[in-house]
């Protein structure tokens, strides 16, 4: 990691990072996918590669403040058939990491993201009635979901964009807003936590970025607390529609950037 950098931005690229923590809290307990957003910021003021070891920590606090709201609403059997598939994905992206250039990495998971986002609205409009979360118990579930956790942790591994892909699942599986919330939560905090050996591994995590992410850590709290405060004001309807929007936003500035 190019340590140096961490510590040569200026003011407005502190706030800039400061308002990205406050999105990052904004998204784990409001509308998850959001922080594509804050990975923009990050990336766009930091080099890349470093960028991605930066946000984890970020991420990590906002998953912690996300499972002590909503540890009730989590949908245990859905986690469970997720994770091995999860870790074979991290495992990818590790690999995939260690010769792809942030150009390669970028365009690859934009077009993924787009291409899922894509397919869930086709999906949602095209569907008599919805599913509910246990439908993962079917062999088409199990599929599904084992098609997704390789994906998500692919993507959460090499650019911290998992949270979108495992968005499209949760939406596509039936998932109501509390129980989306929840099960999101103690996935993305279980997976994250387990990324960190592989990003000090990778370079990506060093005592002067964690010296950051300090600075940083304390922006995550107030948008945790926004993100509490408006949910219980955004119905289903709507809830649905911004975690699409924010994936498609996420996926457009992956690729343009």
């Amino acid at each position: 990691m190019d340590t140096m950098t961490l510590w040569h931005i200026s003011g407005w690229e502190f706030a800039a990072l400061a308002a990205a923590a406050l999105l990052v809290g904004f998204s784990k307990t409001a509308v998850s996918g959001a922080n594509t957003v804050s990975l923009a910021i990050f990336a766009a003021v930091l080099p890349a590669r470093a960028s991605t070891g930066a946000l984890l920590p970020i991420l990590i606090a906002g998953d912690v403040l996300a499972v002590l709201t909503y540890r009730r609403h989590a949908h245990w059997p859905t986690l469970w058939r997720l994770f091995p598939a999860v870790a074979v994905g991290v495992v990818a992206g590790t690999l995939f990491l260690q010769w792809a250039d942030d150009g390669i990495v970028r365009t690859s998971i934009g077009a993924i993201l787009l291409f899922m986002a894509g397919v869930t609205v086709w999906r949602r409009r095209t569907a008599d009635t919805e599913e509910e979360p246990d439908s993962v118990a079917t062999r088409a579930g199990r599929v599904k979901a084992r098609s997704y956790g390789v994906l998500g942790g692919f993507t959460t591994m090499v650019a911290n964009a998992g949270g979108p892909v495992m968005s499209m699942y949760l939406l596509s599986a039936g998932f109501r807003k509390l129980g989306f919330l929840g099960t999101s939560a103690f996935f993305f905090l279980i997976v994250n936590v387990s990324k960190v050996p592989f990003s000090v591994g990778l370079g990506l995590i060093d005592a002067h970025s964690l010296l950051l992410d300090l600075a940083l850590v304390a922006f995550v709290v107030p948008g945790a607390l926004f993100g509490k405060w408006a949910v219980n004001r955004i119905n289903q309807r709507l809830f649905e529609q911004l975690v699409i929007a924010a994936t498609i936003v996420g996926g457009v500035q992956l690729l343009l950037r």
